[in-house]
């Protein structure tokens, strides 16, 4: 059983049925998959995207500076956040939406201090507002944080399996790849889980990534039991 652990949503997972948006049905049994886990002791960060509503990479262009296109998916990941957050208190899953982009009115400001004392009362963080700098992605933001709070592993969620050794939609004889080491995963160009910034900081540090369909009953649970699910990175 792990002690700490982040979970990476993207927030194309949280509009769940929706083409944006939250999907609330969606987020409620979230709640319902983490909260045997934290029942059972391990710590929970979840770190969520923002492209249910904006996707700074997108947005930019058409008159939109990157730099402004980035703050505004910066915002989306805040709204993500403080939704899931309340729907999670709801049903019995106390939680935290931390930001690092100062919102004081929306959301309490993430700090390292603030964080820790949250987690070691069995409460779930939820980080938004990526590293608070553009050209940055959740998904680096995500090892940053996982690597400050001392997380022992990374949960990146994903809508497949894990990672196949060639496409699944294509292939129909595509097979799951158990475990990728640090250096193939950095060095592969057809391995598109992560961005390569923040495969190279999990590298470097030797923070495992476990790559997996978080959407499927009992996943998140199982990882956290440390059991063999999806792909193993590191």
């Amino acid at each position: 059983m792990y002690k700490r652990v982040l979970l990476k949503l993207s927030g194309e997972q949280l509009a769940g049925k929706y083409d944006s948006g939250v999907d609330t049905e969606l987020m409620a049994w979230l709640a319902d998959q983490i909260k045997p886990v934290v029942g059972a002791g391990t710590e929970v960060v979840i770190m969520v995207g923002g492209g249910n509503y904006a996707r700074g990479a997108q947005l930019a262009g058409h008159g939109i500076g990157r730099v402004t296109a980035d703050n505004i998916g910066m915002l989306a990941t805040i709204m993500n956040a403080v939704a899931l957050s309340d729907v999670f208190n709801a049903h019995d899953v106390t939680a935290r939406a931390l930001t690092i982009v100062r919102a004081p009115q929306i959301a309490d400001y993430f700090t390292h201090r603030r964080a820790l004392g949250d987690l070691t009362k069995g409460h779930v963080v939820i980080a938004a507002g990526g590293t608070g700098r553009p050209y940055v992605t959740t998904d680096t933001a995500a090892l940053s944080f996982a690597l400050e709070l001392e997380c022992e592993v990374v949960f990146k969620a994903t809508k497949v399996d894990g990672v196949y050794d060639k496409d699944p939609a294509k292939f129909p004889d595509a097979q799951l790849v158990p475990k990728i080491s640090f250096e193939d995963a950095v060095s592969d160009n057809a391995i598109r889980v992560m961005d390569k910034a923040a495969l190279g900081l999990a590298a470097e540090y030797k923070l495992p990534v476990m790559v997996f369909n978080a959407m499927q009953d009992g996943a998140i649970a199982k990882a956290c039991r440390g059991e063999a699910v999806g792909t193993k990175i590191g």
